[in-house]
């Protein structure tokens, strides 16, 4: 075997480790985690956006995270009278990447209309658990803290 041939082997080698490593880093990507929470507990808000910061921050931000609030938990996020904390860690998640939903039928119940909510909250429009169970079968992991 010539220098030559084996200078060519080798770049075939490296060519085709390269294209292993593109193939490993999509692959990577692909693994990305998604994960939807479930909140209902108003006493628990404060507790699931901890959660979900320590989630982003846990996972470097390659998860893709999904709220869904129905019942008494959707009262803590109306704009008018959410708390400057959880309007401030609200905020900070959805800049994050958090995709919240609010059940339209809590909304319907509290006559609350999605222009009441915290920015960032899309309508649940077949309701929470409905969309939970949707999220579910798009392979999400379902968390109930």
């Amino acid at each position: 075997m010539r220098r030559r041939d084996i200078f060519r082997m080798g770049l075939a080698g490296a060519a085709g480790l390269f294209g292993l490593c593109q193939v490993k880093a999509a692959a990577v990507e692909e693994e990305r985690q998604k994960v939807a929470y479930h909140l209902s507990d108003l006493d628990k808000v404060g507790f699931v956006l901890g959660n979900i910061k320590n989630h982003y921050e846990g996972t470097g931000g390659k998860v893709d995270i999904v709220l869904v609030v129905h019942g008494p938990a959707l009262a803590a996020f109306k704009s008018k009278s959410a708390s400057a904390a959880i309007s401030s860690r609200f905020s900070g998640l959805v800049r994050d990447g958090l995709t919240p939903h609010a059940c339209a039928n809590t909304m319907q119940g509290m006559e609350v209309a999605l222009t009441d909510l915290l920015d960032g909250f899309h309508a649940a429009e077949t309701g929470g658990v409905v969309k939970l169970a949707e999220l579910q079968r798009q392979g999400y992991a379902y968390l109930r803290p």
